[in-house]
């Protein structure tokens, strides 16, 4: 395996000349020009070739209006477009009226276009198929509603049927009694007929929704009770009736959807798919052997934690399958990455919003093989991995999952600035420290680049940017030394529900951004961030690049194939492109080639590594560096 060389960066800075300038606008505009001085300075040296070579260079963009998405979810696509899903974008207005958008956006041409969205992927996970299509699967079938918005108790009431002659259904409106309270179900159940296991009669049961008619306190249930079905004989009464225990004026949680949809890359569509078996507010999902793709956690219809339901998609059927052997139980949004042997996955601890604050939370390696489960120690900060950020370290073959940032359960204004490493390789992997961050941080966004660093940017140091918390801050970490070097920093603040992925021309994307509120004292409303900002590293700087003139379409893992390129060729990597929400990015990993000089020429041959969990089946961009490591522009190959 090829491995980059350490190297320093050239960082000259023209300081005479800065300072003139500076000295200049202070004699002109005198006492008041302090802070207009300051920013010019700022403006000044960002711009200066040798600042960009040293720390890169960032520029805003703003789509037109009409195309300002909410960039919650951002994928890119093996035609080097975006795609930016919004759905209803954490609007509930949006969500009322079914205003659900996307956005695919070319950032070579600039040509965007809108995407009819038919359901609401707000917060649905994805993964990319083998054939590049993008597999979007869950979403938003209610918002949530706040506890002191919550007039009238409701909850989840369990429909069981002890007749073993047929199953039934109940209608949106079916009415319920109990304790002389009246309950309305607010959508259809159907409820299966009982059976008899291992010679145990097991009542069919099903799930529904309902709401106190009656306003207030007296209609709470907290316990066990049983309600009646309004209507129904004595005799129908004994085999059809509810349970229910916690029907409450507590905060309602979101919903999940079981939408199921690839975004086809030819035709620019959605495809729907057979629905999820097990309806889903932020999953995660990750690509299996053979194309497959495993949905774990999320917040099922009723807006409960999903307890280890898991299932599997089938590209071929394009239909969902229940998983009764892969039972495992993981907060939602888990970091998820596959492993070199296939068949197993590591889970971070990394992880978004919901599920209990002691389950699910330890760091292992979870082999999909035979269920096992084997903890990863060593975790600094373990109780401060919600809206952490975890990525693979490159190449892949190292096998190092880092985490970086995070905070507490829930809202808490708690944040960390632990940045640990785990080798996934060792007989007992364990985490280990590295630099801590700069500053504590949720939310951070991790892009692993063509030369091995890992770009990491954005992020609040407050939930989701409370008290103007947001950093203006950008590091790229080197996995061969374990240093963080500052870099330009980040102008447009970036926290929850924020993205960022790698484009093919070397550049860093970021979207982004949902704060609460837009000052320093938390009493102004924030607003959704719909500027794009693009940062160029400092490889682009660094004079004539690299350039893939002739290579192969496909490409077969376990074989070598030849590429024709301008310059020297000292490494190659395939980089597989992002398809990220919530710090949470199954897809980002970046795998060493053997690189061979042909003899005679100047043509190379590159080999790919042969275990498919390193290099799942898809789309990649391929890039090769020179001797200082700066990489050519990308070029799309398929690996089969």
């Amino acid at each position: 395996m090829n491995r980059r060389k350490p190297r320093t960066l050239r960082r000259v800075r023209n300081g005479a000349l800065i300072g003139g300038a500076v000295v200049a606008l202070v004699a002109v505009n005198g006492p008041v020009v302090s802070s207009a001085a300051g920013r010019a300075y700022t403006a000044y040296e960002r711009s200066q070739p040798e600042y960009k070579a040293a720390h890169g260079h960032w520029e805003t963009i703003e789509l037109p209006e009409q195309y300002r998405a909410q960039a919650v979810h951002a994928a890119l696509l093996r035609t080097g477009k975006v795609l930016l899903v919004a759905g209803s974008g954490n609007d509930a207005a949006d969500f009322e009226a079914g205003s659900f958008s996307t956005v695919l956006w070319d950032p070579v041409t600039g040509d965007t276009k809108e995407i009819p969205t038919p359901e609401d992927l707000f917060c649905s996970g994805h993964a990319f198929l083998p054939n590049g299509n993008l597999l979007i699967a869950g979403g938003t079938r209610k918002y949530e509603v706040l506890a002191g918005d919550v007039t009238n108790a409701a909850g989840v009431l369990t429909v069981k049927n002890e007749s073993v002659t047929s199953g039934v259904t109940l209608p949106k409106g079916s009415r319920f009694t109990a304790n002389g309270n009246v309950y309305v179900s607010t959508e259809d159940v159907a409820v299966p007929a009982a059976h008899h296991m291992a010679g145990t009669h097991m009542a069919g049961q099903q799930d529904v929704w309902i709401q106190a008619e009656e306003a207030g306190a007296g209609p709470v249930v907290t316990g066990g009770q049983q309600f009646q079905v309004e209507g129904l004989d004595a005799a129908r009464s004994r085999d059809l009736y509810g349970q229910g225990d916690s029907i409450t004026l507590d905060k309602q949680n979101y919903g999940g959807l079981d939408a199921s949809y690839e975004f086809d890359v030819a035709s620019e569509t959605y495809v729907a798919t057979d629905p999820l078996t097990t309806s889903r507010w932020y999953p995660t999902l990750i690509g299996l052997e053979g194309g497959r793709v495993l949905a774990v956690s999320g917040l099922d219809e009723h807006g409960k934690i999903i307890d280890g339901d898991n299932e599997v998609y089938e590209p071929g059927s394009r239909s969902w399958n229940d998983q009764p052997s892969l039972d495992r139980y993981f907060p939602t949004y888990p970091a998820l990455f596959r492993l070199a042997d296939g068949h197993s996955i590591f889970y971070s601890g990394s992880n978004t919003g919901y599920g209990s604050d002691v389950e699910g939370r330890q760091p292992g390696i979870w082999d999909l093989a035979d269920n096992s489960w084997t903890d990863v120690a060593g975790l600094r900060d373990p109780e401060m991995n919600e809206t952490s950020t975890s990525f693979l370290l490159a190449p892949a073959q190292e096998q190092k999952v880092g985490i970086v940032g995070g905070g507490a359960v829930g809202d808490s204004e708690e944040s960390t600035a632990r940045f640990d490493v785990v080798d996934l390789s060792a007989e007992k992997p364990v985490y280990g420290p590295v630099a801590d961050y700069p500053s504590a941080a949720r939310y951070i966004s991790a892009v692993t680049l063509p030369d091995d660093t890992t770009m990491l940017t954005g992020g609040s140091v407050g939930y989701r940017g409370n008290h103007q918390t947001d950093l203006h801050l950008t590091n790229t970490f080197d996995p061969e030394t374990g240093a963080l070097t500052e870099m330009a920093p980040n102008e447009v603040g970036r926290n929850y529900h924020s993205t960022a992925l790698l484009l093919p021309d070397g550049r860093v994307m970021t979207m982004g951004s949902d704060p609460l509120f837009a000052d320093a004292d938390d009493t102004i409303p924030g607003q959704f961030e719909t500027r794009i900002e693009v940062w160029s590293p400092p490889y682009l700087y660094a004079g004539a690049r690299p350039e893939v003139t002739a290579a192969p379409e496909e490409v077969t893992r376990g074989t070598t194939f030849p590429v024709s390129a301008t310059g020297e060729v000292a490494e190659a990597r395939l980089l597989r492109p992002s398809a990220v929400t919530h710090q949470t990015d199954t897809e980002q990993r970046s795998v060493a080639l053997d690189v061979t000089a042909q003899a005679g020429g100047t043509g190379y041959d590159l080999s790919v590594p042969v275990e498919e969990g390193l290099t799942p089946s898809g789309w990649y961009m391929l890039v090769v560096l020179d001797g200082e490591g700066v990489p050519s522009p990308a070029r799309w190959v398929h690996v089969q």
